[in-house]
């Protein structure tokens, strides 16, 4: 591959894969890894650029005393009212995609060849995201291994566990979207940085 063009890759994969020890790797190594998830955090966060709009149409109860969306009652009221989800991704999808072309602009203006764009729900957002990056990264691994690491990373019980995993594109579905996948099963963090290591060069890293 050409290692001098700029290259936009596309991050993602379950809770608990390893994705963002991945990111971290891949930063080490040059790369500008831009967070959609922290991003999307960011506008709904005390003083957040969401917050006038999610009052607005929502009701300054969804908005806690703290200035940040509750997220509690938003999940709450978004299960009950399908709408209302639709009607939350309108104030904070152009927000995201606003402040992610800012960090890009700013990464190549740094002299970044390789952009990262760690996305969480990549597959879930269907062509949105697959029409911006070259390449999509899923790091892998099986279900029972992403359970382990999230009980011991977040104490979570194993029924909230599932209804995430669940609520996330299946492993075949991301493997289906992948054109590089990340193996991280029964390895340490020495095998996965060698295997990082080898597609890392193709991207001029």
């Amino acid at each position: 591959m050409n290692s001098k063009r700029i290259w936009r890759l596309g991050l993602t994969g379950g809770i608990g894969s390893g994705k963002s020890t991945v990111a971290g790797m891949l930063a080490a190594r040059g790369a500008a890894v831009i967070d959609a998830d922290a991003i999307s955090r960011s506008v709904t966060a005390p003083g957040g650029q969401a917050i006038a709009a999610i009052a607005a149409n929502f009701g300054a109860h969804m908005v806690g005393a703290d200035g940040a969306m509750d997220r509690q009652a938003m999940r709450e009221r978004i299960f009950q009212d399908h709408a209302a989800k639709r009607q939350l991704e309108a104030i904070i999808h152009p927000l995201v995609s606003q402040i992610t072309a800012e960090r890009t602009q700013n990464a190549l203006d740094q002299g970044h060849r390789c952009l990262v764009f760690d996305v969480p729900l990549l597959v879930e957002s269907g062509e949105r995201w697959r029409r911006q990056v070259d390449r999509v990264m899923v790091v892998d691994c099986d279900v029972s291994t992403q359970q382990q690491r999230v009980m011991a990373r977040n104490g979570l019980p194993a029924q909230e566990i599932d209804r995430i995993i669940a609520q996330q594109a299946s492993r075949a579905q991301r493997l289906s979207c992948a054109d590089i996948v990340i193996v991280n099963q029964s390895m340490n963090l020495l095998e996965l940085e060698a295997q990082i290591s080898q597609v890392a060069a193709d991207f001029g890293l």
